[in-house]
């Protein structure tokens, strides 16, 4: 059986049986996968640490649409800095069980697994916060197409002004021509999430608190549209930063 060999980050192992494992993997070749670890439980050798969540790892396995078959994992890093924080870590899961959610199975998305691997060693670097988070978020939703429209109303195309826009259910936004009601996005969030679709870098755009908390309403709608559920790791990313 042929082998390939991968790059992956660990977005969350099951355990399975006595000593197997089940991980939900995303990878640089072929996007989100998931692959059986026969005795992974029990084998130092082959596994060891590799199957941590949010770990990034080097991969041999039998590619299978469905279940993969993996055969060896080497760690490249377990990202020890954030695994000595609880926000850290609360950051870490939360973006992992998002791509997990969100994302087609066996999709080669390489934007995205560099977006993910910037935002953990962003916070492996000790660096959590609501600007870091809301930028992975919109920048996920950019590549993936899910994005709302920022630039101007998603109904006439008509751009938005001083006035910020309406939002709909799914976080679509509209002028105040097509929406006669909606909750208000002010025009500086609106403008701040575009800022960081123009960067894609992590601490570079500095957005003032109430365009943060804007920013952030408009994401959670979307994000939770897109993945169809409330993500598990929302209450405990919530409680871990206060």
């Amino acid at each position: 059986m042929h082998l390939e060999k991968l790059q992956a980050i660990v977005l969350s192992t099951t355990d399975y049986g006595e000593s197997d494992r089940i991980a939900a993997l995303f990878t640089l070749e072929h996007g989100r996968l998931n692959g059986f670890a026969r005795g992974a439980r029990n084998s130092r050798k082959r596994f060891g640490p590799a199957l941590e969540t949010f770990a990034r790892i080097d991969l041999q396995l039998s590619y299978k649409v469905g279940l993969s078959s993996l055969r060896q994992a080497d760690v490249i890093t377990v990202y020890q800095g954030i695994r000595s924080d609880l926000g850290c870590i609360a950051h870490a899961l939360y973006a992992c069980e998002l791509v997990e959610c969100i994302t087609p199975e066996g999709q080669p998305l390489p934007r995205l697994y560099r977006l993910l691997t910037a935002y953990l060693e962003r916070l492996d670097s000790g660096h959590q916060n609501d600007a870091d988070r809301r930028l992975f978020e919109v920048n996920l939703l950019n590549i993936l197409g899910y994005r709302p429209s920022l630039e101007g109303c998603s109904r006439c195309g008509s751009e938005f002004t001083g006035a910020g826009a309406l939002m709909q259910h799914g976080g679509e936004l509209l002028c105040r021509f097509c929406a006669a009601t909606g909750r208000i996005i002010v025009a500086p969030a609106l403008q701040g999430l575009l800022a960081c679709l123009s960067t894609g870098r992590f601490g570079l755009v500095q957005l003032s608190d109430d365009a943060l908390q804007q920013a952030g309403i408009l994401l959670d709608e979307a994000v939770t549209v897109h993945a169809g559920k409330k993500l598990k790791t929302l209450d405990f990313l919530r409680q871990s930063v206060g």
